[in-house]
């Protein structure tokens, strides 16, 4: 390596929807700023997607990825532990082999950048005196958030979820108890403590990258940086915040799959794709009710079918398999799949998300509104029916509808009851087929333009890594 050439090493935590954004951070980093790049990626022994994307991953130009191997934490957890402490407690467990690949490198990192569920590695960088960095792979109102959440924790007694008045961070828009994120609605369970502490372990950090961009969140993002009463949190007056989003997977045309040959033959912005993401399930009942409402829509489509789970929405999260159809298909109601055959594509398990929302028949989305998968739709002007299921999703259907005014939602939030077949349909139907969302299809339009300018040459969130990249060099 070259002595003059930055050596920046990121931690990702286990499951695809923290790979994904690491990666793309990771290939922004090496192309565009000629930074060595080596990722150390926890992993897990239940995902083959996830072993198979690192697989393909590696041996990309500047960018070195070494398995961190996975950790059997069964003592640690039981059947009710969810998903947020789960990953919380691997990367705990994994820290040993951390430390072990960091202390053997024989260049030193020059910076350490860490994702949202890996802050507990801030020992290991102040061991090795390594300039350490937040990556938060979402948007500076999860942040924002995140950071405030030790301040709601001594203020409010009782359950978010019975309070009567939204939650009011300083400088950003208020949250209704609606949209609390997962790990905040029962204070009695460990995911709570857990989100509580990573909150606190952001301050301790050198500096917060998040994947927004400017245009999208001006006003959140002029919080985090200029809201005394937000950044008090912090304990620093100078902490820095870099937006350098929207950074995503790219368009890989290498071979034309059975969909991308599909959707070559429909007509322009005339299909919905269906997905739910990576690791987000369906009950059994909502399943049934969604293929019900997508056929009677008459609308084409291209639905990406995962077996239905009847516990947890992210169930499936750290178990998220290859394109297996065993157990998939039997779960639609009887006749579905030739009812539909002409209309739709049914598509088990797995698809290319990136190429078939970039294809031009695609004019619609309907989406669990995980960031990287709102990403990759915003940064095709495709509009979206919003679905979130788990996480932080909830907040970002909710900027998606009310914010930017790029989506529409059902009435009922998935998350609550079943949402039945008619809505469904009738959803469908005033998304890809009436004059009615003209404007969102043109402020979806209008968006894709803005993630395209961020990122060029001049562009804020350009010189936002700039400014990152030059802090490193400093240091």
């Amino acid at each position: 390596m070259d002595s003059s050439q930055l050596h920046v090493a990121i931690v990702s935590s286990p499951g695809m929807g923290h790979l994904v954004p690491i990666l793309a951070l990771g290939n922004r980093l090496a192309s565009y700023h000629n930074i060595k790049i080596t990722i150390l990626a926890i992993t897990t022994n239940s995902s083959s997607a996830e072993t198979e994307f690192l697989k393909k991953s590696n041996g990309k130009k500047s960018i070195e990825i070494i398995p961190i191997p996975s950790v059997d934490i069964s003592h640690l957890i039981d059947s009710s532990t969810k998903i947020f402490t789960r990953l919380r407690i691997l990367v705990r467990e994994a820290l040993p082999g951390i430390r072990s690949v960091i202390a053997s490198m024989t260049h030193r990192p020059d910076a350490l950048i860490v994702d949202i569920f890996c802050t507990q590695t801030l020992p290991i960088a102040e061991e090795f005196n390594i300039p350490k960095y937040v990556y938060h792979p979402t948007t500076a109102w999860t942040l924002a958030l995140a950071i405030y959440s030790q301040v709601f924790d001594k203020e409010i007694e009782g359950e978010y979820v019975d309070l009567k008045e939204p939650l009011k961070i300083p400088g950003c828009k208020a949250l209704r108890v609606d949209d609390v994120v997962d790990p905040l609605l029962v204070r009695s369970d460990q995911q709570y403590e857990e989100y509580i502490k990573l909150g606190m372990e952001y301050a301790s950090f050198d500096g917060i990258l998040i994947n927004t961009w400017e245009d999208l969140e001006a006003e959140t993002i002029k919080a985090l940086r200029n809201n005394d009463k937000l950044r008090s949190v912090l304990k620093v007056p100078d902490f820095p915040i870099y937006p350098i989003g929207p950074l995503r997977r790219t368009v890989e045309m290498t071979e034309r799959d059975e969909v991308i040959q599909w959707l070559d033959k429909q007509n322009h912005e005339s299909v919905l794709f269906v997905s739910f993401g990576s690791g987000g399930t369906l009950s059994s009942q909502q399943m049934i009710e969604l293929a019900w409402g997508l056929e009677l829509s008459q609308q084409k489509f291209v639905w990406v079918v995962r077996p239905p789970s009847d516990g947890d929405a992210d169930s499936a999260y750290l178990n998220s398999g290859g394109n297996n159809i065993r157990g998939t298909l039997e779960y639609l109601p009887e006749g579905f799949l030739t009812r539909t055959k002409d209309m739709g594509l049914i598509v088990p398990m797995w698809a290319k998300q990136v190429e078939i929302l970039a294809h031009s028949s695609v004019g619609g989305f309907m989406s669990h509104c995980g960031w990287n998968s709102t990403i990759e739709s915003l940064s095709n002007g495709v509009p979206m029916i919003v679905w979130p299921l788990h996480a932080e999703q909830k907040m970002n259907a909710t900027m998606l509808t009310e914010e930017l005014g790029v989506a529409i939602r059902p009435a009922i939030l998935p998350t609550k009851k079943i949402v039945k077949r008619d809505e469904i349909q009738g959803t469908v139907r005033i998304l890809m087929q009436t004059r009615e969302v003209k404007d969102i299809r043109e402020k979806a339009k209008k968006l894709k333009m803005s993630a395209e300018n961020t990122l060029s040459e001049g562009g804020s969130s350009y010189n936002s890594i700039c400014e990152f990249v030059k802090d490193i060099r400093t240091r």
